[in-house]
């Protein structure tokens, strides 16, 4: 049975969407069966994966709001052990068609039932909000992967995120686990990022990733050629650093969540 990751947080513009394609990416070339679930209306993990508007008749939206099968949604991509469930624009008023739903809170988590066999990690990036798309994509999970850029304001987005945890814990999910706090646009060439870490490692402990993604231009480059990092540049730093993150949520699997 296949284990459940969203990639959350309020914030935009935290690499939560370049966390969300390379982390899929390399658990898919460390030979784990992988399907990223995008359920972000901006659609960018899938335009990410090389997957564009014209290609698409179906999306997420479909299964979500239509009842379409999900199976009948997913995509393969270059990496033969890395499936999309691709998202498009027509996500933006599902929040809104979603309150007529019974049962709207648990909607994604009986979408995916049906394949979570199939797959060794089911990895869904959620909007930057924490609206009734997040909600589900919390109420769906095994666990949460918290991106947090390295920068002044960054303990509030995560005290905000966890109130939500706290809440979706006591009424969706009480098995809803921490997979970790994730540090990006780490610069170590600046004092105000080793701030940062060492802050969030002194407040969270154990909780926060041994890794941390640097800022890196191929890192930003490769989702304009669609392709993650892996393929666009597997010698970059960014490449390196998603490959060791990958590993390290293999290796909470092994030892348990956090």
């Amino acid at each position: 049975m296949g284990k459940i990751i969203a990639i959350a947080n309020q914030k935009g513009g935290v690499g939560k969407t370049t966390t969300a394609i390379n982390l899929a990416a390399c658990l898919a070339v460390t030979n784990k069966r992988t399907l990223l679930v995008d359920i972000d209306p901006q659609a960018n993990s899938t335009s990410g994966l090389g997957v564009h508007r014209e290609q698409l008749r179906r999306s997420f939206y479909h299964t979500l709001i239509l009842g379409d099968d999900i199976k009948s949604i997913i995509r393969e991509t270059e990496l033969s052990k890395l499936h999309l469930a691709p998202s498009d624009r027509n996500l933006a008023g599902a929040e809104i068609e979603l309150i007529e739903f019974e049962r709207r809170e648990l909607r994604l988590r009986e979408i995916l039932q049906p394949v979570k066999a199939d797959y060794d990690f089911l990895i869904i990036d959620c909007p930057p909000s924490l609206g009734l798309l997040t909600v589900n994509a919390l109420a769906a999970a095994d666990s949460v992967l918290v991106p947090v850029q390295c920068e002044y304001f960054a303990l509030e987005g995560v005290s905000a995120i966890w109130d939500t945890l706290v809440r979706v814990r006591r009424t969706l999910n009480p098995n809803l686990s921490v997979e970790g706090f994730l540090l990006t646009m780490y610069d170590e060439r600046t004092k105000l990022s080793a701030q940062v870490m060492s802050d969030l490692r002194d407040f969270l402990g154990g909780q926060v990733f041994e890794t941390a993604i640097p800022r890196n231009v191929k890192l930003a480059e490769a989702p304009s050629h669609g392709k993650p990092i892996i393929l666009y540049d597997i010698k970059s730093k960014g490449a390196d650093s998603y490959l060791r993150l990958a590993k390290e949520v293999i290796g909470n699997g092994k030892k348990g969540l956090r």
